[in-house]
Formats: structure tokens, sequence, C-alpha cells
């Protein structure tokens, strides 16, 4: 691997990550406090809901999303949920279409619990997945707002073929790929591909 990969890795990639989540969260804030009163009106609740995730070597961290699913749904991934359309709030659906349920994970990101990009964050639960990664030393990743494989078919991919593509990840790693994945990113959230919910 080069040296500007390697410092990439480590100096610039932090530095691109509180920089731009700065700057987006100064940006959103408007928009931001609009769909917190949106949520609150049209559901009971907090507008925030905070998911035990597993961040880099495994540990676990609290990570925000505007709540899409009404109170008391079962802390599972969506597609192990028997209905999930019936759990999702009156703009639920909208969120999750148009991603903006992601857009509180620019704290995480200011935090350093996260990156612009990396693997996303498994679920606490989800010990299929959390192992095979380990495995394959994936965990020694900072997880990511997006990842190669949310621009390869998020939902909708087993996790066998997830974990093989965060894991051509960890090997492909650098400044350009990371550009090409946030670029991929903002033309299937423009056209919601590979929501199932």
């Amino acid at each position: 691997m080069s040296h500007c990969n390697r410092v990439w890795r480590t100096v610039l990639k932090r530095v691109f990550d509180i920089f731009v989540s700065v700057a987006l969260l100064l940006a959103l804030a408007i928009p931001l406090l609009v769909l917190v009163l949106l949520i609150r009106l049209t559901s009971s609740g907090s507008s925030l809901y905070w998911s035990k995730r597993v961040g880099r070597d495994n540990r676990i961290f609290l990570m925000p999303k505007f709540r899409s699913m009404r109170v008391g749904t079962p802390a599972v991934a969506t597609h192990l949920l028997a209905a999930p359309e019936a759990h999702l709030t009156p703009i639920g659906s909208f969120l999750r279409r148009s991603s903006l349920d992601e857009l509180p994970q620019l704290w995480s990101i200011l935090k350093g619990d996260m990156s612009f990009v990396g693997p996303r964050p498994a679920l606490f639960n989800q010990d299929d997945l959390i192992a095979l990664r380990t495995d394959f030393g994936v965990h020694e990743l900072t997880p990511g707002l997006t990842g190669w494989a949310q621009v390869n078919g998020r939902d909708e991919l087993p996790i066998p073929e997830k974990v093989k593509l965060d894991v051509e990840y960890l090997r492909r790693r650098s400044f350009v790929f990371d550009m090409r994945i946030l670029w991929l990113t903002l033309i299937k959230v423009m056209r919601r591909d590979g929501v199932s919910h």
C-alpha cells in the first residue's frame, strides 16, 4: 500500500470526516429541525432513535437515526420483521426511502464513532454478521454512513455477500475509492435504490 493511502487511512480521513460533518450539520440545521418537528407531530415518542451498534474493534456505541418506526418495534434488522410496513410511522416510509433518517449519524461521524465511508455498523444482535466480519478483519474498520456494500445492494444483500464486499473495501481503501463510493451513494439516494421499506 502506498504512503498516500496510509496517510489517508489515518489523518486525512479523520480531518475530512470532521470538516464535512460540521459543514453539513450547520448547513442542514433548519431542515433537521423541521424533520424533528414533523416526527413529533405525526407519532408519539422521541424524534431520535438510538440504536445499539457495533463499532470499530467490535465496541458497542449508540447510533442516532430519525425515528421511522413506531415506539415498541423490536430491535432487529428491518427485513426480519414479519410486516415491516405495519411498524412504520406516518412519515417513516418517506424518511427511509429518502435516507433522511440517516442524517443524525453526522453526529456519530463528528464524534468519531463512524466515518462517512466504511462498512455499515451491525446491530448489536447480528451475531452472524459480526462473527463473519471479525473472521476477515473487517471489524478493525470504523463503520460508515455508507459503504461499498451499500452501493452494491444495500438491504437486498445476503450477509455473506455483504461481508465479501466489506473485505473488498478493506483491501482497496483509498481517498479516490471513498470519493467514488460517496458519489455512487448520492446517485442511489436520488434514485431511491435498494430500500425495501
